[in-house]
């Protein structure tokens, strides 16, 4: 147990050492990739979606289940399926190293599905890593959590 809080703590500080070392350019491109990801999910843009997502990604639902790229693409581009305009809550955008970051938030996910509305709370991390001149999602989990009462 101590040996994985000391690991956890040394990545922590590793992290906040890349954050802090990282050029303003750096997060701005990587917050504006972050965005344009987003959107793309939301605008069920699957082209945008292939591009953006790396074939080897490795994605953990809310229910802990690991899937892969054609099973995430899929799942935001169904035919049956709309979304509406989401807004982010505390969010990080954490560069990790050279060519590798982070984006993380919460939201509530709703829409349609089968023409039925539906309506989540999410957090999400996404880790993205430069591939050539572009980013990709390499990364992604998603913890489904309670609605509070608004």
């Amino acid at each position: 147990m101590r040996g994985m809080i000391a690991a956890a703590l040394a990545f922590g500080m590793a992290a906040s050492a890349a954050a802090a070392d990282a050029p303003a350019s750096e997060i701005a491109e990587l917050r504006a990739f972050a965005d344009a990801f987003d959107a793309a999910q939301i605008a069920q843009d699957r082209a945008a979606l292939d591009r953006m997502v790396a074939d080897d990604l490795v994605f953990i639902d809310g229910s802990g289940k690991r899937y892969g790229k054609a099973f995430f693409i899929d799942g935001w581009t169904g035919a049956d399926d709309d979304y509406d305009p989401v807004t982010l809550s505390d969010r990080v955008i954490l560069p990790l190293g050279k060519g590798v970051g982070l984006a993380s938030a919460e939201t509530i996910l709703s829409g349609r599905s089968a023409g039925k509305p539906f309506r989540v709370r999410i957090r999400f991390t996404d880790i993205f890593k430069r591939h050539g001149d572009s980013w990709q999602a390499t990364y992604i989990h998603v913890t489904r959590m309670a609605i509070e009462s608004e």
